[in-house]
């Protein structure tokens, strides 16, 4: 309840609109606390979405064993909802099927049900950091513990360049980017200086909706389009492109603290 109660602080106090949280719901069985987490998100008035009930991997499963997954989460999902739309989806590890039935079935299925998927155009692995944050505050090394937030911080302005870089490269222009972060007691502490860092590199924040509202995300959105590359790397790679350079933390967060 801290953490979840600091991040909504965070994004209260830096005034940004609301913002999707994507929901395994097998989590509030095993430990039925996280309901009230849950629910101190939903009452600062910020949504959820579907990441399935177990966060299955589509490619490691078969189709109708994730169908199944998918709609074993309905329940909670729409219960704190309530009125409100919540048919958003995000695919667990952001892998969407390995064979060509699996991707046209899984889009058929989440259509006829009214999905849409929220697709990730920036990420830089937030979650690394959470483990190394906590094994430094037990040692009570706080010097390290700077070292952790400096190379978050590097870490994600890089991150946003990379992302800005191939949008450019491709689109001459920056598309509306979908920020893709986790839950966690680093991301808490440092949530107030990373959207800081974000406002200095020119960023507004809108809605998910509004984000993939851009032409970029259509096939997102319409799940009755055949699938096509959904990330800016697909399309960097569909066309022949390569990647800019994006360099790893420094020092690597998994070997602060060890």
């Amino acid at each position: 309840m801290e953490v979840i109660s600091k991040i909504v602080a965070a994004l209260r106090q830096a005034k940004l609109p609301p913002t999707y949280g994507f929901v395994n719901a097998q989590w509030t069985e095993s430990e039925p606390d996280k309901i009230a987490v849950l629910r101190a998100w939903r009452d600062a008035g910020n949504p959820l979405g579907n990441h399935t009930w177990s966060h299955m991997n589509l490619d490691a499963n078969p189709l109708d064993a994730f169908e199944r997954d998918v709609a074993r989460n309905e329940p909670l999902v729409s219960e704190l909802m309530k009125n409100e739309d919540w048919h958003w989806f995000r695919f667990p590890f952001l892998v969407e099927g390995n064979t060509p039935e699996k991707k046209n079935g899984i889009r058929s299925y989440l259509g006829k049900h009214g999905y849409k998927i929220a697709g990730v155009t920036m990420s830089f692995g937030d979650y690394l950091w959470n483990e190394p944050y906590a094994r430094c505050k037990t040692k009570e090394d706080e010097k390290s513990v700077r070292r952790l937030e400096a190379s978050y911080l590097r870490a994600a302005k890089s991150s946003a360049d990379y992302s800005r870089e191939m949008s450019n490269r491709l689109f001459h222009r920056d598309i509306p980017y979908v920020l893709l972060m986790h839950v966690g007691a680093f991301d808490a502490e440092m949530l107030p200086r990373l959207l800081a860092v974000y406002q200095k590199q020119g960023f507004q924040f809108v809605t998910l909706e509004q984000a993939e509202s851009d032409k970029f995300y259509a096939n997102d959105v319409n799940l009755a389009l055949p699938p096509s590359a959904d990330s800016l790397e697909k399309v960097m790679a569909e066309r022949g492109l390569p990647l800019p350079a994006h360099p790893s933390p420094t020092p690597p967060p998994d070997a602060v603290c060890r």
